[in-house]
């Protein structure tokens, strides 16, 4: 992917293979399905999903990974069971070359939600 001002998600997306933009797609649904009512736009040059007009969660694409961040507040069990996906403090990798676990992604945007709910 070459450095581009994306305007839209559907841009980014189709700035990468077809295989890679299958990819992104269910997981934009798989993220979007979690929010009630959900927006979406461009920033820091990746998709991110909104809530209420402020910016939820973030994916990316990269050669080898797709990247959703940052980490919601978690339980101890959902904690555990995305230790083999963390890289850094805040940052989630999930490799290409293996499933992606959407339902996996779906509690972390669950728990966005209901970090989001609590907060205001």
């Amino acid at each position: 992917m070459a450095t581009t001002n994306f305007t839209s998600v559907e841009e980014y997306i189709a700035s990468f293979p077809d295989d890679v933009q299958a990819i992104l797609q269910k997981v934009r649904q798989t993220i979007r399905a979690a929010v009630p009512d959900p927006g979406e736009k461009i920033s820091y040059q990746i998709p991110t999903i909104t809530l209420d007009g402020k910016s939820l969660l973030y994916f990316s694409g990269w050669k080898a990974h797709i990247s959703v961040y940052p980490i919601p507040p978690l339980d101890d069990a959902l904690a555990q069971e995305i230790t083999p996906y963390r890289s850094g403090k805040g940052t989630l990798k999930f490799p290409l070359n293996r499933p992606i676990p959407y339902d996996l992604i779906t509690r972390l945007t669950q728990a966005f939600v209901t970090a989001r709910a609590t907060s205001t």
